[in-house]
Parts: C-alpha cells; sequence; structure tokens
C-alpha cells in the first residue's frame, strides 16, 4: 500500500480502449484521403455507367436518335395539338390535323429555299468569284503585300480543316443512317413515333413506369412529369426564338438587297434549334454572303440587324411573352452543344441542351424527394441551371 488510492478499474480500461496502436509499415490513412477516394470510386462507377449508356446508344442510333426526334417534335407541336382537344376536337382528327401541318410547314419552308437558291445561284456565283478575286488582289496590294502563293497556302490549310470538320459534322448528321435507305427508314419510324406519342402518349407512359418496382414509381412519375414539363417549355422556347430570328433577319436581307433572304431565313430558323451556337453561326452566314454580295458597307447593316434582332428577341420579347420558362447560362450552353457535337456530331449538338435540361430538373426531383410533397416548387430549389418552367409573369 502506497497510501494513495489505486485507480479505478474503468478509468484503466478506458484509457486502454483510447490508446491506437500505431505501425512505421502501416500508418494510418488520413480522412481526408479516404474521403477522396470515397468520392473518386463512385465518380468512377458513374463515369463507367455513362460510358455504356452512350455506348448503347451509338450502337442503337437507328432507334435512338428517331425516337429523340419524334420526342422533341412531339413537344414542339404539343400546344397546338392541346389548343384542339381543348376546343373539342376528335383526337383523332386533332392529330391528323397536327402532323399534316407541321409537313406541310416544313415542306413549304424547304420549298422557298430551294426556289430562290435555284433562281439567283447563277447571279450569287459569279458575285462571289468577282468579290473573292478582289479580296484576294487587295492582300496583295494592300499593307499586309502577301504574295500569291502564301495566299495559296493558307486557302489550303483553311480548306483541310473545313473539310476536317465537316467530315465529323457529316458524320454525326448521318446518325440515323449511311444509306438513303437508313435515312427513310428514320423519317417513316420518326413519324409512327409521334403518331404513336400524340395518340397514347400517357398510355405510353404509364406502361413504362410499370417496369419499375412498385415502391419507385411514384417517384419515376413525378420526375418524368417534370422533366417533360421542362421539354416543353424548352421547345416552345426554342420555336418563339427561332420564329423571331428567322422573321428579323431574313427580313433585313430582303430590304439590305441581300440575296438569299429566304434560305437565310429558313437557315436561321433551323439554326435557332442549337441555341445560342445555331444563331451565331446562321447570322454570320447571312453577314458574309452581304459582305461577298453587296460590300462592307451593307455587311456593316446586316451586322447591326442580326445583332438587333437577337438583343430584342432575348431580352425584351422573350421575357415578355415567356417569362422566366427556361433561362440557360450561356457558358453551359456552349460546353454541352459542344459536348454533344464531339459525341455525336449535328445530332448529338440538336439534343444536347433538352437531355441536359431533362436529367438536371430529374436529378434535382429525385434528390429533393418532391414527389412526397404535393406541390413543392422545385424553382426554389438549387438547380445547375434554371430550366424548371413557371406561370408566366412570376419572378424568380
Amino acid at each position: 500500500m502506497s497510501g494513495t488510492d489505486p485507480e479505478p478499474r474503468g478509468s484503466f480500461l478506458d484509457a486502454l480502449k483510447r490508446r491506437t496502436v500505431s505501425s512505421d509499415l502501416q500508418p494510418p490513412v488520413p480522412p481526408a484521403l479516404r474521403q477522396a477516394t470515397a468520392y473518386a470510386w463512385r465518380l468512377l462507377v458513374i463515369a463507367a455507367a455513362l460510358g455504356v449508356v452512350i455506348f448503347v446508344v451509338i450502337q442503337l442510333k437507328l432507334l435512338v436518335v428517331p425516337l429523340l426526334v419524334a420526342i422533341l417534335v412531339t413537344a414542339l407541336v404539343w400546344p397546338a395539338f392541346s389548343f384542339l382537344l381543348r376546343h373539342r376536337w376528335p383526337k383523332w382528327l386533332a392529330i391528323v390535323v397536327t402532323v399534316l401541318g407541321t409537313i406541310a410547314l416544313i415542306s413549304g419552308l424547304v420549298w422557298l429555299a430551294v426556289w430562290q437558291i435555284t433562281r439567283e445561284f447563277g447571279s450569287v456565283q459569279e458575285r462571289t468569284v468577282d468579290a473573292v478575286s478582289q479580296f484576294r488582289q487587295y492582300l496583295i496590294d494592300g499593307p499586309l503585300h502577301l504574295s500569291a502563293q502564301q495566299i495559296d497556302d493558307g486557302l489550303r490549310q483553311a480548306g483541310t480543316f473545313l473539310q476536317q470538320q465537316a467530315e465529323v459534322l457529316w458524320t454525326g448528321a448521318l446518325a440515323i443512317g449511311t444509306t438513303i435507305g437508313h435515312v427513310g427508314t428514320g423519317v417513316l419510324l420518326t413519324l409512327f413515333i409521334l403518331l404513336c406519342l400524340l395518340a397514347d402518349g400517357g398510355g405510353i407512359w404509364r406502361w413504362t413506369t410499370r417496369l419499375f418496382p412498385r415502391v419507385a414509381r411514384p417517384a419515376v412519375d413525378g420526375a418524368g412529369r417534370a422533366g417533360w414539363r421542362t421539354v416543353k417549355s424548352y421547345a416552345r422556347t426554342q420555336l418563339l426564338v427561332a420564329t423571331i430570328d428567322a422573321i428579323g433577319i431574313g427580313l433585313g436581307a430582303f430590304l439590305l438587297g441581300v440575296p438569299l433572304s429566304i434560305p437565310i431565313g429558313v437557315l436561321v430558323f433551323l439554326g435557332a434549334f442549337i441555341p445560342f451556337v445555331g444563331a451565331v453561326a446562321t447570322g454570320a452566314l447571312a453577314v458574309f454572303i452581304a459582305l461577298v454580295y453587296n460590300g462592307p458597307l451593307v455587311a456593316l447593316f446586316m451586322l447591326i440587324v442580326v445583332l438587333g434582332v437577337q438583343q430584342i428577341e432575348s431580352h425584351v420579347l422573350q421575357p415578355i411573352l415567356m417569362g422566366s420558362a427556361v433561362k440557360v447560362h450561356p457558358l453551359a450552353v456552349v460546353l454541352v452543344v459542344a459536348g454533344g457535337a464531339m459525341i455525336g456530331g449535328i445530332a448529338g449538338a440538336l439534343f444536347a441542351v433538352p437531355l441536359a435540361a431533362f436529367a438536371n430538373v430529374v436529378a434535382v426531383y429525385l434528390s429533393s424527394k418532391a414527389w412526397q410533397h404535393a406541390g413543392q416548387d422545385l424553382a426554389s430549389r438549387d438547380l445547375i441551371w434554371q430550366t424548371v418552367p413557371r406561370e408566366r409573369g412570376r419572378r424568380s
């Protein structure tokens, strides 16, 4: 006995539990590294899953591309189709009028473009050759003092680059097939899917949800419907953008005396469905035609028209008519469209933004468990970008 109280047995066991045995051969892994590796392997699994999905989509492109085209066309014509149904038209008649009206509109635009191109092609070709010759002579005699060999080498390099890029885009453009038969099959399949979606889209979606476990069906159904509303809002917005841009730029080209004003308007209308990038490319084409045919002054006025129409459409008319239905940051659009073009060419660029917006809203819907709270507003959530449709006139 030392005269002092012995240490309680419980405190001795607690001290043993708190002790950590370390070894120089196996030092403990830092918590930050463990957390980083946990995120890393999960990201690798997600990347692998996405890679498998992209591989399957590429292998089944003859089916996937017509399906996506039909879904996007359905979203575009849905306002007109719903309008006919609300006014008590029979469904079969509403389908016939909607589909035939869409085909007639597209065919009319293509016919007008081809008609004006065939009528003015010779004159435009002659003026273009003269403009190129004058510009070439200016490069030789002007302040740059380039030689003919330098100009030819530069043109050869530019031609090679454009050819390479055209091959990449053309590969994506032929995603539904490389032969006329495949293209025709894709068009017929798209038309058939469109008819089925208009006739029984609700039934097809209910059948799709039954493929999932019963406990997951409410979440799948709610997420799918939220994504579909976003796609419809996107399509309606892009249709408005395309119409305003095409009328404004085409009319401006006609008033300035720029040739091929109707084909320019048609290209602007079609290009607007590839957000941001399409408008820039088709607007640049209009300015280039004005430059080579009408000269620098008219080209400058054409550039002012293009920029003015796009600014009025995006900052004045679209907010008034559509509210804040779909707002995507230009940086996100450019990155998504570029990624889609690298994966699937023109088809990838066309579907990149609606697919990304759909996936974004579905992910937010599932993560917030919005199906458990009826009427929950996803607009108040933090989104990658703001694509949740909201009522007109509502402020974010």
